[in-house]
């Protein structure tokens, strides 16, 4: 990625400030500025790393940004660093972090904005549960169900779904009778299968029609 600039417009330092060499990515919550650093020198001459805590505990987020000296070294970044990052071009440092956080979260969900480069927390150690949450009461399994009361599409039914990894398959179905939808989507660990249906379960898609995510009978000992 090139970006040129006019040289009648006289300095862009404020601009590439605000627009062009900072990126926003997701990292485990056990990087350090150092950690963080290490992963993206590699592209260029870094100004400097930070990573977003929380105010009240001071515990990472998750979330950090890595400032570039040149746009074309952020672009680089962006571009060839490891997809788990999830790394985007950082909104300016005029708009509020915990309104970019928001965005950043509400974007990664559209299917139809950025195909398989959307930013959503999907690796197992980007993500941690309360005990209470990961009790599960239910039989799970690796094989997952998808009801919707609109007609799926493949393409973008499986690239919601490759957002966790370890997909193994997803097979969209059309009820022939109301014109509903199902899918049955599989991946090749439960671990996988169970973090899909905390996040995709009554997650709208698209806007207005609630995804139903249900654990189905794959043949093997739940208790794994």
């Amino acid at each position: 990625v090139f970006i040129a600039q006019s040289r009648a417009s006289g300095s862009h330092r404020d601009l590439e400030d605000e627009e062009l060499t900072r990126i926003f990515v997701m990292i485990p919550k056990t990087y350090t500025e150092e950690d963080l650093r290490e992963k993206f020198k590699m592209y260029g001459d870094i100004e400097y790393c930070s990573i977003i805590k929380n105010k009240t505990t001071g515990e990472s987020k998750g979330l950090g940004y890595v400032r570039y000296l040149k746009p074309s070294q952020a672009a680089q970044a962006i571009e060839e660093c490891d997809r788990s990052f999830r790394a985007i071009l950082a909104e300016p440092k005029n708009k509020s972090s915990e309104s970019f956080e928001h965005d950043y979260y509400s974007n990664s969900m559209r299917p139809e904005l950025r195909g398989n480069t959307l930013p959503f927390c999907m690796q197992p150690e980007f993500c941690s549960f309360e005990k209470a949450e990961t009790r599960i009461q239910e039989p799970v399994s690796k094989r997952l169900l998808v009801v919707s009361r609109l007609p799926l599409i493949q393409e973008q039914l499986f690239a919601l779904f490759d957002l966790i990894p370890c997909l193994e398959y997803c097979d969209v179905q059309r009820d022939a009778h109301n014109n509903s939808g199902y899918a049955v989507i599989q991946y090749s660990t439960a671990a996988s299968a169970i973090y899909a249906k905390y996040k995709l379960h009554g997650f709208e898609y698209p806007p207005g029609n609630r995804l139903t995510v249900v654990f189905l009978e794959d043949g093997n000992d739940s208790s794994e």
